[in-house]
């Protein structure tokens, strides 16, 4: 049996801007991960997951692709996944095989709650690396994510892709996006292959490895309340204004800033940046009318100022996780008390080890 596992991830900075080309964010990986487990399939394909209930989603092979059974199943990031490696590996003439799919999730909890960590970016790139292993593609690193990117730009054509560069990279990174709306209507015309190889094509994605901060702690809260990041995010793009350039110079500026924070060990610009950025956050959803800092989120990131640390809401907001640095002497559980009166949930993770390399 092939395993692969793809880790969640957690915006640290630049969330709403980097859904526009090459606009820069910051993202860290977390210890918490899908597992993709993949054996040979016999006269159909399966997919096992708790998201489908107790009942594999099944599919075959028609003339025209993937036939999904669809009466109880929606389609989503995992058969997008599939069918495109399928075209893949067909383009480079490997035999068809049928394979059974086993998904398993350390990112929600035990009642099925998500935490906002990004599953579905993290099943997609475990998607992918687990058939890139079972065909023998062989796949780059950066090829992987590349081909996650053209998968999940099907299912969701607004997604950045940042998620899916923390899940495929680990580690902290700075990520800007390429054009996925060019990226789509290349794939409509063009096999996989010739997009993965054209250069152009992907003009705007970037992605550096930053250092972790070394006197600096990282804690994460979670307020209890689910949100769709998708429905927040077309919420911004239907009320840009005059005023939505200024917002992506001040998060670029937000994002410079905390790198150099990171890159040099200065603990105070870091913090200072993560503060400017939840100062933007707060302002960004004032103007378009959209709550991006909750009530919860706002008690996790003032408990945390209080103490002398930063902390902002991370990702889009609404709900879901706050993040938070503090400097390393404070007294952490003090902190957790004060969330934890405030029905704030503390989750235990830790910032994934970098893996391979981002050329």
């Amino acid at each position: 049996m092939i395993e692969f596992r793809a880790h969640g991830k957690l915006f640290v900075a630049g969330e709403y801007a980097v859904v526009e080309p090459g606009q820069p964010s910051v993202l860290i990986a977390l210890d918490r991960a899908i597992t993709a487990r993949v054996q040979e399939g016999h006269g159909a394909g399966s997919v096992h997951s708790e998201e489908y209930g107790h009942l594999p989603l099944t599919w075959t092979r028609d003339d025209d692709g993937l036939a999904l059974d669809r009466e109880h199943h929606p389609y989503d990031y995992v058969m997008a996944t599939i069918d495109l490696v399928e075209k893949l590996r067909a383009e480079r003439g490997i035999a068809p095989r049928f394979h059974d799919l086993r998904i398993e999730s350390q990112l929600d909890d035990a009642s099925g709650r998500k935490f906002g960590l990004g599953s579905s970016a993290a099943v997609t790139v475990a998607t992918v690396g687990a058939l890139d292993r079972f065909y023998r593609i062989g796949l780059t690193q950066r090829q992987r994510f590349q081909v996650a990117l053209l998968a999940t730009i099907r299912v969701n054509p607004q997604a950045s892709g940042g998620d899916l560069a923390a899940s495929t990279f680990g580690g902290w990174l700075r990520y800007s996006a390429p054009d996925r709306e060019r990226l789509a209507g290349m794939l409509g015309d063009r096999s996989v292959s010739d997009v993965l190889g054209d250069a152009e094509a992907w003009t705007g994605f970037d992605v550096q490895r930053l250092p972790a901060p070394t006197d600096l702690e990282l804690l994460v809260g979670w307020t209890g309340s689910p949100a769709s990041t998708t429905k927040l995010v077309d919420v911004v793009r239907r009320h840009r204004n005059g005023g939505y350039q200024a917002f992506l110079d001040e998060s670029r500026t937000c994002v410079d800033d905390l790198t150099t924070g990171l890159q040099t060990g200065d603990a105070a610009t870091t913090l200072d940046a993560l503060r400017r950025a939840r100062r933007l956050l707060q302002r960004l959803g004032a103007s378009v009318g959209s709550q991006i800092e909750t009530e919860r989120l706002t008690t996790l990131c003032d408990v945390v100022e209080a103490a002398g640390g930063a902390a902002k809401p991370s990702g889009a907001g609404g709900g879901d996780c706050g993040i938070a640095l503090v400097p390393a002497d404070t007294d952490l559980a003090e902190i957790h008390r004060a969330w934890e009166a405030h029905d704030i949930r503390h989750l235990s993770v830790a910032v994934q080890a970098p893996e391979g390399s981002v050329e």
